[in-house]
């Protein structure tokens, strides 16, 4: 089956409802979130992963699924479009799933076997590399989802939507402050990204022949900046896999290696303010990872400002380019799978 899915860092879109999760009616938020809805109309995905969804309430008095087809509905997406979320995280700040109803059913199938490490729950990782583990807890635990095709029949796929820890040290700090702080929170986002890509490991072992898809902001790249080096090690290749287990690797669904200049990574998904510098840097942080099994067909990096490879992807990025700048400070990746 061939399937176009997406994924997309909506911006703290839990702020374009209100606290009874309704959409709000000011002109500012109606206008940010017609031009999100214009963004996916156009990327027409099968499947769309969300970060930085809307919130969950414990009590699900309101859940971020309802949210988000509350905004499908009232901006004119698909009808058949249908919202799944998974466990609420400790924020207000979701992760969440999109999918065509008539092509694809979508159900949150967390893995719960305590030896397993629940996604909801803390696990054990040794960061350090002492051999002592030290016990972690994702922020926003990684949305697991099970793909089956709308006429029913066998799992098509599985995927984790993932909204991996920041880098970004957002506290005014000394420096001594701010290495401590750089180094506490890359040794969380590796953390939390071993502890994903033990769960690939665990499906694609329990069965080789299935289609593992992750999907998220990773707050990371490919490349060797200062901490990677430092490490030895970069939060994507922990997802990617071992060189020792090539049958397991995750494979990038973006073609050509990135490649960093005087303005940062190109391609890329966002942008940040360097806190020393004050320069602006583009960055490659969203990404699309997929077994081998998956036949990549062709993908789109919706960055305006981006080249593109050819005239046909220029054209449609063009067409919303001003609801791309307006909608959020990523932009989404999409891709066109073929599953065997």
């Amino acid at each position: 089956m061939e399937l176009n899915i997406a994924v997309y860092n909506m911006e703290w879109m839990g702020k374009l409802f209100d606290k009874n999760g309704s959409l709000k009616t000011d002109a500012k938020s109606l206008q940010r979130a017609g031009d999100l809805a214009e963004v996916v109309k156009k990327i027409d995905p099968d499947i769309l992963g969300i970060v930085e969804g809307p919130d969950t309430t414990k009590s699900a008095s309101k859940t971020a699924s309802k949210q988000i087809k509350a905004w499908a509905n009232h901006f004119g997406l698909a009808a058949e479009y249908k919202a799944v979320h998974g466990f609420p995280s400790r924020g207000t700040q979701e992760l969440c799933a999109l999918y065509k109803s008539s092509k694809v059913t979508l159900a949150h199938k967390p893995t719960k076997a305590q030896n397993k490490n629940p996604f909801n729950q803390p696990f054990l990782i040794d960061t350090n590399e002492e051999l002592i583990k030290e016990s972690y807890a994702h922020y926003r635990p990684p949305l697991e989802l099970s793909v089956k095709s709308a006429a029913g029949g066998d799992e098509l796929a599985r995927i984790i939507v993932a909204h991996a820890k920041s880098k970004g040290i957002f506290d005014r700090v000394d420096f001594a402050r701010y290495e401590q702080l750089s180094e506490r929170n890359r040794r969380k986002l590796f953390a939390e990204c071993a502890s994903i890509r033990e769960r690939c490991d665990q499906w694609l072992k329990d069965k080789p022949e299935r289609h593992v898809i992750v999907m998220g902001d990773i707050n990371d790249g490919f490349g060797k900046d200062y901490y990677e080096q430092r490490f030895n090690r970069s939060a994507v290749e922990i997802l990617l896999g071992d060189v020792w287990h090539p049958e397991l690797i995750l494979k990038s669904v973006i073609k050509d290696k990135p490649k960093v200049g005087k303005y940062g990574w190109t391609p890329s998904t966002s942008r940040y303010t360097d806190k020393l510098t004050d320069d602006k840097l583009n960055v490659l942080i969203d990404h699309i990872l997929v077994s081998q099994g998956v036949a990549v067909v062709d993908t789109t990096i919706w960055n305006p400002y981006l080249d593109q490879e050819t005239e046909e992807k220029t054209e449609a990025v063009n067409e919303i380019k001003d609801e791309l700048k307006r909608a959020a400070d990523h932009y989404p990746v999409s891709a066109v799978l073929e599953l065997p």
